[in-house]
């Protein structure tokens, strides 16, 4: 079962307690995606294993576990084979195999398909399987719940908690029943504190626990920036003669111009469904660039569009990416804690993978603070193990082999694209050089200075709007609560963004937050639509005067993806 947090705890209300409870234990894990529940589970393994007893809680923003989770995903084994070498017999969802895959160039109208046999052995995905990551985080999460994890869904951890010395001693969940003015309305519940010798902030990209740790430890000194891709993804469920079960399609080109940073994927799972995927780099340099509208654009290829005809589109979701690789890790631990998975950042961008890597930092992490709590050790100190068997792992040594890749993308796509081929093939991470990343916000010119995208109308077919598209993601917030999007200074989107740059805002948040209205006289202003928001934090990277900052709504608000 899942726990209910509320039922948990004693409520404090009338008796002269403080108005926040508490809970103890010894592993809180922020995140109930693949690296928080593979820390989970080797916890509670390690501790069935050698009879230490290990108490350890995982909080989940979304309304379940799984709710928020949104991935392309082809998954490569690799970690679960060695968290759960049992993962068929215990009904892992991994239903299908790859089976065939192909890689094309786009042009406008023709689709190169590149040999397979001249590919990096990177981006060769025998023995990898198409999934729904939602379905194998549920899948995870019921696991560790076997094992003894407690498992709060619906609890945003809203604040990072110190003790006297400044060391990290858990997080605490936010208020329930504030209104947007700030009162309590009569559905007030306080947050609850959630107090752990060794917190794991599990959050996922740009999460908003991170960022506050990383600027109060300095955990990004000496690093490269972190740059980021937004990732848009529908899920279809086609014709059955247009589906083949188990086929992988990666494109890049086409609709994006050549100093664009993207690509897509178009992935056959089984039962007759597709999930169709579009990323953008978002270091991309024309304001009047729309990742929506781009991703729609794609679908209408000649060589794309017949996959979709006659089809369903059943779900739409969107999530940024990290895409900055090894130079642009932060330190992974502080006191009292560490961080894991796409909170760190971990993904291999050639490969489009990053749930093996998230995996193996947790089940790392996990270990670390294990042999920690068995020789004694009360908490607070920085987990040193783990980073040095991160820097033992494969996972650092596939994200070493591919460091330059990405980067190399800043001199455009033909030199990107022969230097990616270059470094995979014949370098294989030995090149005595690393390729510096540029900060995303800082990469857009003035709207004056770039040309303008006209984009067709959406058929309500192939292509569609994005409030519609929104619907399909069951995003649900309660609307009379503090908006959770927050403008450092409200006069900035008028007098730079608008002025500047046409109010960017408005084309890249996928799901239509930004708007720009006028009242009567004719004055604008900038409109926050939060309660459409989808939690993609594309808005806290691109925002050119990184004037946004994402923080986490009431616990259970944002999307709800069915098996995204």
């Amino acid at each position: 079962m899942v726990f209910d947090l509320a039922q948990a705890i004693e409520a404090g209300e009338g008796n002269g307690m403080p108005e926040r409870e508490s809970m103890r234990y010894d592993v809180v894990i922020v995140g109930a995606g693949p690296s928080g529940l593979s820390a989970a589970i080797r916890l509670r393994q390690l501790a069935l294993e050698t009879g230490h007893e290990v108490s350890v809680c995982v909080l989940e923003k979304g309304s379940e576990v799984g709710a928020h989770i949104l991935s392309g995903a082809v998954v490569e084994p690799r970690a679960l084979d060695e968290l759960m070498p049992d993962w068929k017999a215990k009904g892992a969802p991994l239903n299908t195999q790859v089976s065939d895959e192909s890689f094309l160039f786009l042009t406008a109208k023709r689709a190169i398909r590149l040999p397979n046999a001249l590919m990096p052995r990177q981006l060769d995905n025998h023995g990898n399987y198409i999934i729904s990551l939602g379905d194998l985080c549920r899948w995870l999460a019921r696991q560790a719940e076997e094992l003894g994890v407690e498992i709060y869904p619906g609890f945003a951890a809203a604040e990072v908690l110190y003790d006297e010395d400044g060391r990290v001693k858990g997080v605490a969940t936010g208020d329930m029943g504030v209104a947007r003015n700030g009162s309590r309305k009569p559905t007030y519940q306080p947050g609850v504190e959630l107090h752990g010798k060794y917190t794991f902030i599990a959050e996922g990209v740009r999460g908003s626990l991170a960022k506050t740790l990383m600027q109060r430890f300095r955990l990004r000194d000496g690093v490269q920036p972190q740059t980021f891709g937004l990732g848009i993804k529908e899920l279809w469920a086609v014709d059955p003669a247009q589906h083949r079960q188990g086929l992988v399609v990666h494109s890049f080109g086409w609709p994006l111009d050549s100093r664009t940073y993207g690509g897509a994927f178009i992935y056959h799972l089984e039962n007759n469904q597709v999930a169709v995927g579009f990323v953008v780099g978002l270091d991309y340099w024309n304001p009047h660039l729309s990742p929506f509208e781009e991703m729609q654009r794609f679908k209408t290829h000649p060589a794309i569009r017949p996959t979709f005809e006659g089809g369903e589109r059943r779900c739409y979701g969107a999530r940024a990416i990290s895409e900055g690789g090894l130079q642009a890790l932060p330190r992974l631990v502080f006191p009292g804690g560490a961080l894991l998975g796409c909170s760190a950042g971990v993904i291999n961008v050639p490969k489009v993978k990053g749930t093996h890597n998230a995996m193996k930092t947790g089940m790392l992490a996990a270990e670390a603070a294990f042999a920690a709590l068995r020789s004694g050790s009360a908490g607070g100190d920085e987990l040193a193990a783990y980073t040095e068997s991160f820097r033992r792992s494969w996972a650092y040594k596939e994200l070493k082999e591919v460091r330059n890749c990405r980067p190399a993308f800043h001199w455009g796509l033909a030199l990107g694209t022969l230097y990616t081929g270059i470094e995979l093939n014949l370098l294989r991470g030995r090149a005595p050089w690393t390729l510096r990343h540029r900060e995303d916000h800082k990469s857009l010119r003035k709207a004056a200075e770039a040309p303008k995208i006209e984009y067709p109308k959406p058929d309500g077919k192939i292509t569609f709007d994005r409030l519609s598209s929104v619907y399909l993601a069951n995003v649900s917030h309660e609307e009379d609560q503090p908006v959770h999007l927050r403008l450092a200074d409200p006069e900035i989107p008028i007098r730079v963004n608008l002025a500047e740059y046409d109010a960017p805002e408005q084309r890249y948040c996928p799901a239509g937050v930004y708007e720009i209205v006028r009242d009567v006289a004719g004055e604008p202003r900038l409109q926050i639509n939060a309660t459409n928001c989808v939690h993609c934090k594309t808005c806290d990277i691109k925002d050119p005067a990184q004037n946004i900052n994402w923080v986490v709504p009431e616990g259970g608000g944002g999307p709800n993806y069915p098996n995204m």
